[in-house]
């Protein structure tokens, strides 16, 4: 292994900076299956650069504008398909629906306000924000991952692992208890800093998706949670983790369900100044995932899209305010993640 080790601070990171709840964020846009951003046309500021359709750099200046009722009526409007898809709501339901509609449409109006505009984060800046919060109890989506990726890491025999986009180390810290000898990835330091700390008996290091410090064919075992959807595009990314895979060895990738984004899941990071951005979110499908995949050589072992389950906090705090029937009929069951277990070809 190369690549610069970071060591672990004794002071404390710095605190105050909250996550928006990721339910909240509207995500608006869509993917093309390439590695592109598609991204709508409707949205314009004086002075401000958006992301163009077709260009190949996620990190173009991005501006969303998020309107609270938007988002509420988003809700009763997914609620409304599924009802019309026959996911087993009545007439009652459906006219109690387009009711609410109207009386958000009505009353809520005045009382939410107007929208806001939110710039894009880089992965840096965004999870420098994001460290102090992110994998404390309570976040759905870990919730939601973290059993059903450790139900396949329990099945793999000990060697040498690496967490890629390891943040504050909630993986490293698990395989390093199933006997692994484990190093951590990650662009953060401050990500890093709170994974050292938590996980003594791994080894970190600064470093990029794209350009692991490792070897060819040097680990067992690659873990990415929860990050794919931050990168332009999958195939480079797949390639350089089948680049240091051993033959035989295994690939668990999660992320966060395309549907999910579309239902406000685009990760959100503010600031006590009152800054708020959104992280970059790509639109992947499982089948774009599946493509580089197999293009790169990779067996597929499983594929799991856990569904996420009742909740009372569904929505987030407005939709609950408003209207918590709709926003139940939105989320319940629906897909929170996409769970992949690969394998390189050999012994």
């Amino acid at each position: 292994m190369s690549g610069r080790r970071v060591l672990c601070p004794s002071e404390s990171l710095r605190s105050g900076r909250q996550l928006l709840s990721f339910i909240c964020a509207i995500g608006r846009g869509g993917y093309d299956g390439e590695g592109l951003q598609i991204l709508p046309a409707n949205v314009s500021r004086p002075g401000k650069r958006l992301a163009q359709t077709g260009r190949r750099e996620l990190w173009s200046a991005l501006v969303v504008y998020q309107h609270p009722l938007a988002f509420l009526l988003g809700l009763e409007g997914v609620a409304l398909l599924r009802a019309h898809a026959g996911d087993g709501f009545d007439r009652e339901f459906v006219h109690a629906r387009i009711a609410e509609t109207r009386a958000l449409l009505d009353q809520a109006a005045s009382a939410l306000g107007g929208g806001i505009e939110l710039d894009q984060l880089g992965t840096a800046e965004g999870y420098r924000l994001w460290s102090a919060a992110y994998d404390q109890p309570g976040n759905p989506l870990i919730e939601v991952e973290q059993p059903l990726v450790r139900e396949i890491l329990r099945q793999l025999a000990p060697g040498t692992a690496l967490d890629a986009a390891c943040g504050t180390g909630r993986h490293a810290e698990y395989l390093t208890r199933l006997g692994h000898q484990v190093i951590g990835v990650d662009s953060s330091p401050e990500m890093l800093a709170r994974a050292c700390r938590q996980v003594p008996q791994a080894s970190f290091a600064t470093g990029d998706l794209h350009q692991l410090p490792a070897a060819d064919e040097t680990l067992d075992l690659v873990v990415c949670a929860l990050s794919l959807t931050h990168v332009p595009a999958l195939r480079p990314v797949l390639a350089e983790f089948t680049r240091v895979l051993r033959p035989g060895g295994h690939l668990v990738v999660s992320d966060i369900h395309v549907i999910s984004l579309y239902l406000g899941g685009v990760p959100a990071v503010s600031e006590p100044a009152g800054r708020t951005g959104l992280l970059p979110a790509s639109r992947y499908l499982a089948s774009d995932y599946l493509a580089a995949a197999i293009r790169l050589g990779l067996q597929v072992r499983s594929c799991a899209e856990p569904r996420w389950p009742a909740s009372n906090l569904a929505g987030g705090p407005l939709a609950r305010q408003w209207c918590s029937a709709a926003a139940d009929a939105a989320y319940t069951a629906t897909p929170a993640a996409i769970i992949w277990h690969f394998q390189r070809p050999g012994h």
